[in-house]
């Protein structure tokens, strides 16, 4: 992508973003119209629908030969990742957005033919910006974040890790990944995809493992985090399909290969 047509993108969608945001925030404590979908854990809100129109119908106008790949049904059925592509979660942590009107997130991706140019992570509530354009290093606010730091173990890692691993995960033995709890530091859980990569990006987390996640749900954090010298692959190591639901792990590079060969493999049902 030519870095004039990289650099306007990004500073559109930033707008965007920030005007989106700005309409969350100014709604927070209206009532809401609360909707389930695939279980009654997974929630969608009219503002996360809002939302995702806002988007759909401010590229559609301005980029009309764009595509949008996004979780509430306003986007393209796609089949590849050719063109530009859009990947967008309005809002990511809506069960935080409906319980805590605190650490959720906008999400936004752009991709050229299936490779990640522009990545835009926004903590609402918090007014954060993560950002990162392909090859330019990524971003806290105006803050550049450094290279993820070197020589790192598990011993010292904190890693974030949905609870489901422990309790119904359908993929590797509840034992193993009791094993990796032990092993590391500590472990979080925050309940926002895109806020866990960005704390990955900023390095307040060394990784983040979590059994499905949809495209919607890493586009940007994977351009932010692979800025910093991070990798993000599904825990099988295989590189990520950007259009269907992966098991996913972000990390620091220096203890991707051990969590996957050691616990990942090892632990496989």
């Amino acid at each position: 992508m030519d870095a004039d047509l990289r650099s306007n993108l990004f500073q559109q969608a930033k707008d965007w973003v920030m005007e989106a945001g700005a309409n969350i925030k100014a709604k927070i404590d209206d009532p809401l119209t609360i909707n389930t979908k695939s279980n009654a854990k997974d929630l969608v809100t009219h503002m996360d629908q809002e939302t995702e129109r806002f988007f759909q119908t401010k590229i559609k106008k301005k980029y009309p030969d764009h595509f949008l790949l996004s979780e509430e049904g306003y986007g393209d059925n796609l089949s590849n990742l050719d063109g530009i592509v859009w990947i967008i979660d309005p809002i990511d942590g809506t069960m935080n957005f409906v319980q805590q009107k605190r650490n959720f997130a906008i999400s936004v991706g752009i991709y050229l033919d299936g490779i990640g140019e522009i990545g835009i992570i926004y903590n609402v509530m918090d007014d954060v910006l993560y950002h990162a354009i392909r090859g330019e290093g990524a971003f806290k606010d105006d803050v550049r974040l450094p290279k993820l730091k070197e020589s790192l173990t598990l011993e010292e890692s904190m890693i974030g890790l949905n609870h489901n691993w422990l309790c119904r995960n359908r993929l590797v033995k509840e034992d193993t990944m009791q094993q990796l709890v032990r092993k590391v530091r500590g472990t979080r859980t925050y309940g926002s995809a895109a806020l866990e990569f960005a704390y990955v990006a900023e390095g307040i987390m060394d990784g983040y493992l979590t059994m499905g996640l949809a495209p919607w749900d890493v586009a940007a954090g994977i351009v932010i985090v692979n800025e910093v010298g991070g990798v993000t692959t599904t825990i099988d190591g295989q590189s990520v399909n950007m259009l269907t639901t992966n098991p996913i792990i972000t990390c620091n590079s220096e203890i991707h290969s051990q969590v996957i060969v050691e616990y990942i493999k090892k632990g496989r049902k």
